[in-house]
């Protein structure tokens, strides 16, 4: 437990779909323990089977959205497949806040925009290991015809193309090796030395106190 009230870093994660970015995250969540969350972003697209609002998305019609973009709501949001995507500005700012760590599951658009207005930001793009790979698993899911998927993978290409400007690279071959792989980074980000001064203070003051 820190000694002080230390505001959390901001991770933004990117990938193209079906690189296994949800599915890693979701893995990291479950074994990270407290101090680590998910942004809930804002869509307008209809929910999936299982998705809950709230927890997954906060679900709203095109009107509410783009009164929440006129308003300045967003620290970013984007058109993905034809429908909007966006990050409440005031709901990270206030995670932030508490000391919580926040992941950001964006595209590198929307993580140009944030690095514009968040200070030391932590980023990491997840590559698959080959284009092959990637189209079995964007029609394994099953979620979506020929054509959909033809899309997504030229989109893809065009997303990874954005890999340079990231923090950190993994490639998620083996899905447990790349889940220790972006847990590592979070465990190294938390032990950095401005970080730790900051958490230990008051240990640090007294180990250095002159002796009496």
């Amino acid at each position: 437990m820190s000694e002080t009230a230390v505001p959390g870093t901001l991770y933004i994660i990117s990938a193209p779909s079906g690189a296994g970015k949800s599915s890693l995250l979701k893995a990291l969540l479950e074994t990270a323990g407290e101090g680590l969350a998910l942004s809930v972003s804002h869509t307008t697209r209809a929910p999936r089977p299982g998705e809950v609002d709230g927890r997954h998305y906060h679900f709203v019609d095109v009107t509410q959205f783009q009164a929440m973009v006129e308003a300045g709501e967003f620290l970013e949001h984007a058109r993905v497949f034809d429908h909007y995507y966006g990050t409440s500005r005031h709901a990270v700012e206030a995670q932030l806040a508490t000391g919580q760590d926040v992941i950001l599951e964006i595209d590198w658009q929307g993580a140009r925009s944030v690095r514009d207005q968040v200070v030391n930001t932590v980023s990491v793009f997840i590559l698959p290991p080959s284009r092959t790979e990637l189209e079995v698993r964007l029609t394994a899911r099953g979620q979506d015809d020929a054509a959909v998927i033809a899309r997504r993978m030229s989109d893809a290409t065009r997303e990874m193309s954005h890999y340079t400007e990231y923090d950190y690279l993994i490639i998620n071959d083996v899905f447990e090796d790349a889940r220790a792989r972006l847990a590592a980074i979070i465990m190294a980000q938390r032990q950095r030395l401005e970080r730790q001064q900051q958490y230990h203070a008051g240990l640090l003051a007294g180990l250095l106190a002159p002796g009496e």
